[in-house]
């Protein structure tokens, strides 16, 4: 006899009954002789023998077989799934024959501060029979693995529930499943930073402070040394420094637990600048341009400061009409003189024109005076930096009886190549 599961949770599709041999059956049943698994690729056959609920020398029949079915099915592990047995003197032999789900995801424990991540899936490992580390992204492992995150934690007098979401970037697919201990406070008494030299000890510490006091959560802990921590070393010249993940020693169990936590750090070799070359650049001079980088020959580069650089430098072509320029720097890194060189290559775009100018929200003589006063005329290189110039620095009598509020709407045409203001005028409350 033989059945067929596919694609996750199917329909079982079952073949008409053999006529049964005598030998090896009992009153209500036959004898399970065997149980093997043809197409296993990454799990054993005592994992799937565990994981089917099946044992062996039980009495067994259909309904077993088909419950067994289902219950690998569902947990998603597999892209099909069929069964089939045969009788013999020993009682019945039951084949299945399968095909493994590869695409599977890797799971991300959030806050566990009392596991590393080692001993969990070590523990999961030796509790649910079919865990590969990792899950797939539909049936109910996913559940299995909350259900015994929550029974490990019970295990240790940590009252909690423990929840799943799927992490996905817009517009993708599931990439992982993040795991987080819920309803029980996981809170960061201290941080560290071992084997910090002193000059970025200090630095590293006063960034670290909004973290004291709050929720332990590994993801927000990474996006700290990201955008908060790693800059510390790449504005003295660390470019290749890297954080490991964060590490916590739970010092306190009750109510809530209190957990220190380090940053482990690789600083790398401090590099120091070597040369600039720009290229690609017509509108402006490349010494107008280099006047824009702080970059000295020989010193640290600060990564950072040079990040804020290249910036200036793009709002700079966005002032004589190139809304569209892109500043690419390109960095050749010399590992043994520990020192870089940057290309920089300038890709200027079309230049962009004052189209029609508007307003709204004031009288008419007051707009008409703004216009008579407003210099870049319509054919002029457009100046992204004018509006706020002329409305701060150049001309501020307009002979307005209240004050307003100025928001600007800015409407580009890339065919004609213009940019449109209209401004709005909202009175102050």
């Amino acid at each position: 006899m033989s059945s067929r599961l596919t694609h996750l949770l199917p329909v079982l599709l079952l073949s008409a009954v053999a006529a049964a041999e005598t030998a090896g059956k009992t009153q209500s049943g036959w004898k399970l002789a065997s149980v093997e698994a043809k197409g296993l690729r990454h799990f054993s056959q005592d994992q799937f023998l565990a994981a089917s609920g099946l044992k062996l020398g039980q009495t067994a029949g259909e309904r077993d077989f088909k419950s067994a079915a289902e219950k690998l099915g569902a947990t998603g592990l597999f892209r099909e799934l069929a069964y089939s047995y045969r009788y013999s003197p020993a009682g019945l032999d039951l084949e299945f024959e399968v095909t493994e789900n590869e695409e599977l995801v890797p799971l991300r424990f959030e806050n566990f501060a009392w596991f590393s991540d080692h001993e969990l899936l070590g523990l999961l490992r030796s509790r649910i029979p079919l865990f590969p580390d990792r899950v797939p992204t539909a049936g109910d492992l996913t559940s299995q693995v909350a259900d015994t995150l929550a029974s490990i934690l019970n295990q240790r007098n940590i009252q909690a529930e423990v929840e799943y979401l799927p992490f996905a970037r817009a517009g993708g697919g599931i990439e992982a499943y993040d795991y987080r201990v819920h309803l029980h406070p996981i809170v960061v008494r201290s941080v560290s930073f071992p084997g910090i030299a002193r000059d970025e000890l200090s630095a590293l510490n006063d960034a670290a402070k909004p973290l004291l006091g709050e929720d332990y959560l590994r993801t927000h802990l990474r996006a700290q040394e990201e955008h908060d921590f790693l800059p510390v070393y790449r504005a003295r010249g660390y470019l290749r420094a890297q954080f490991a993940d964060p590490e916590a020693k739970v010092v306190e169990d009750g109510a809530r637990t209190l957990v220190d936590v380090s940053f482990p750090v690789t600083p790398g070799a401090q590099y120091r600048f070597n040369d600039l070359e720009i290229v690609g650049n017509t509108a402006f001079l490349a010494p107008e341009l280099r006047e824009q980088i702080h970059l000295r020959k020989g010193e640290p580069v600060d990564a950072v400061q040079l990040t804020d650089d290249f910036d200036r430098i793009h709002k700079l072509y966005g002032t004589k009409g190139y809304l569209f320029a892109r500043v690419d720097p390109i960095a050749t890194m010399d590992d043994r003189k520990a020192t870089v060189s940057y290309l920089l290559k300038v890709s200027e775009g079309d230049l962009y024109r004052m189209g029609d100018l508007s307003m709204d929200g004031i009288p008419r003589e007051n707009a008409d005076r703004i216009v008579a006063e407003w210099q870049m005329k319509k054919g002029d290189p457009f100046d992204e930096s004018y509006f706020d110039k002329f409305f701060t620095i150049l001309y501020r009598d307009f002979r307005l009886r209240q004050s307003y509020d100025i928001t600007s709407n800015r409407v580009v045409d890339r065919q004609a190549r213009t940019v449109s203001l209209s401004l709005h005028f909202v009175p102050k409350s």
